[in-house]
């Protein structure tokens, strides 16, 4: 098993996200995924910067991919995509069907990513025709469901085709919708939300009326208000899952070095309240096991 560094989920400014990423590079991850997948508003990098960072990444001796929309709302955004597929050097995470299919008709490779609603065999087979390299297992399966599934695979003969990746560390992307969230909590227009998401690196809180935050609102997406950690749960993975993918948040590296040393010499970590890993276990997700 291996580390990656998931796409940012949040809009930082420019400055923050390539501090970020040139961190990055002395890190354990080998596999870094670059791009905004949540709005296309969110222009601080352009395709350009994005690239300008891969080249440094690639050069570090670091994968590249491209993650792109998880929600595309217009031709403009589809003909964006359009772009990222042709950038010359890198595979794309797919969050949407129509990347895959403008992916698979440029005859590029791509990762599913876990916005596609990939949960059995007979989907996995599609996207391996269509030209899928990895499958990362979207937020809200558990281990029970993921080793069913590999194990028909495994009798399908398609288990070799293929790379898992799981989703260990980070608030989850639950859910997307064409309204803006944070828009509308600072009562603003969708299309005049005067890039509010610059206000909350790390997202908007809801909390329930007991004062327990369920939720983080990030724009159109939806996270869970908890933190997912399951480096508890490292040793679980072993012969089902490939890459390990964490989030990138303020303390992401940092969690990186743990996660790897975790890896190495298992130990039990307690986690804050704040902290959940429900869903791997198949019980709620908001729930700390």
């Amino acid at each position: 098993m291996h580390f990656s560094l998931g796409p940012l989920l949040y809009y930082w400014p420019k400055q923050d996200v390539e501090t970020f990423y040139r961190q990055a590079i002395q890190s354990t991850a080998t596999d870094i995924y670059l791009g905004e997948t949540v709005c296309s508003k969110r222009r601080e990098m352009k395709l350009g910067d994005w690239m300008t960072l891969a080249q440094e990444l690639q050069n570090a001796g670091k994968r590249v991919i491209l993650s792109t929309l998880a929600l595309i709302q217009s031709p403009s955004e589809l003909k964006e995509m359009q772009r990222w597929i042709d950038n010359g050097s890198c595979i794309v995470e797919a969050n949407d069907l129509g990347t895959v299919q403008l992916a698979y008709e440029q005859k590029v490779p791509f990762v599913c990513g876990p916005a596609i609603n990939c949960y059995n065999a007979d989907v996995i087979a599609l996207l391996l025709k269509k030209g899928m390299q990895r499958w990362v297992m979207p937020v809200e399966l558990s281990r029970d469901w993921l080793a069913e599934l590999l194990q028909e695979c495994s009798a399908r003969g398609l288990r070799d085709q293929f790379e898992v990746e799981v989703f260990a560390y980070g608030h989850l992307p639950l859910a997307y919708s064409a309204r803006c969230f944070t828009a509308r909590a600072l009562n603003r227009a969708k299309d005049d939300c005067q890039l509010a998401c610059l206000q909350y690196p790390q997202g908007l809180t809801a909390d329930s009326q007991e004062s327990e935050t369920v939720f983080v609102l990030n724009g159109i997406q939806t996270q869970s208000g908890h933190c997912y950690n399951l480096i508890n749960q490292l040793t679980e993975m072993a012969g089902l899952v490939d890459v390990i993918r964490l989030s990138p948040e303020k303390e992401t590296l940092t969690w990186l070095d743990k996660f790897q040393t975790q890896l190495q010499t298992p130990s039990h970590h307690p986690l804050p309240a704040r902290e959940c890993n429900g869903y791997w276990q198949q019980v709620a997700g908001m729930q700390l096991c």
